[in-house]
């Protein structure tokens, strides 16, 4: 199985570490997440793995080469400007088998890429989206008003509830390839919005267990916690 991981960014939200690291390299414990990402999938049976890179890229294939030390064949794409998350597969889409995963390189979960993979055959879709409920907390007293600015309802430090995107997917390369054009900025989200605006299944699949996106300074002090027990579970896979 093929992945394609989105390694490009500049990692704003962690400077100033990310001014001389590039985000999929920063540490989680002793392991970059970009590392543990790729013995995550080797163990759920990926051998293939395409890493998109712009910012400081020489540093991540210098770390990662092609891909021998960790049991994968792994080659890169270079952006020389940003594309977004959906754009750097316009430059590789011949390169890839029909259905291929794509994802974000900041993301620590323990969800079975195997299972969503298997899931999205199933449901014959074009894309798919790994999908997590996360809550969400307000630490004010929110107000419920109505046109005349009355007090409706007060609801104190409330907390919501969300299915949110995990930045992990599933793609149909011949579904997809109309959508696309080489050196055009494209995010995900307007990719399968378009997706499902022509028709096309695109189904979201829902995750448990754990998930953090480590380019939120909150989620990387999270993993920080979880460092060690990740780090030694995932080198032993």
């Amino acid at each position: 199985m093929h992945a394609v991981i989105l390694a490009g960014g500049r990692g704003t939200r962690l400077a100033p570490y990310t001014t001389i690291l590039p985000k999929p390299l920063m540490p989680v414990g002793q392991m970059p997440i970009l590392e543990l990402i790729l013995r995550q999938l080797r163990s759920h049976g990926f051998s293939d793995v395409t890493l998109a890179v712009g910012y400081l890229r020489h540093l991540i294939r210098a770390y990662f080469g092609d891909g021998e030390r960790l049991g994968l064949d792994l080659v890169y794409s270079e952006e020389t400007e940003a594309l977004g998350t959906a754009g750097p597969l316009a430059n590789i889409l011949n390169t890839l088998p029909e259905t291929f995963l794509v994802m974000n390189g900041d993301v620590l979960s323990d969800i079975s890429y195997i299972d969503l993979f298997n899931c999205h055959l199933r449901v014959g879709a074009a894309a798919s989206i790994a999908t997590f409920e996360r809550e969400t907390k307000v630490d004010f007293g929110v107000l419920l008003t109505d046109e005349n600015d009355r007090l409706v309802e007060y609801q104190e430090k409330p907390v919501y509830h969300h299915r949110i995107s995990m930045g992990i997917y599933i793609l149909q390369r011949e579904k997809i390839r109309p959508l696309l054009i080489s050196g055009h900025y494209l995010d995900m989200p307007d990719l399968v919005r378009a997706l499902a605006e022509r028709g096309e299944i695109v189904h979201c699949y829902k995750a448990n267990g754990m998930w953090l996106d480590i380019g939120r300074p909150d989620d990387y002090e999270s993993a920080q916690t979880l460092a060690e027990q990740w780090t030694v579970d995932t080198a032993a896979r």
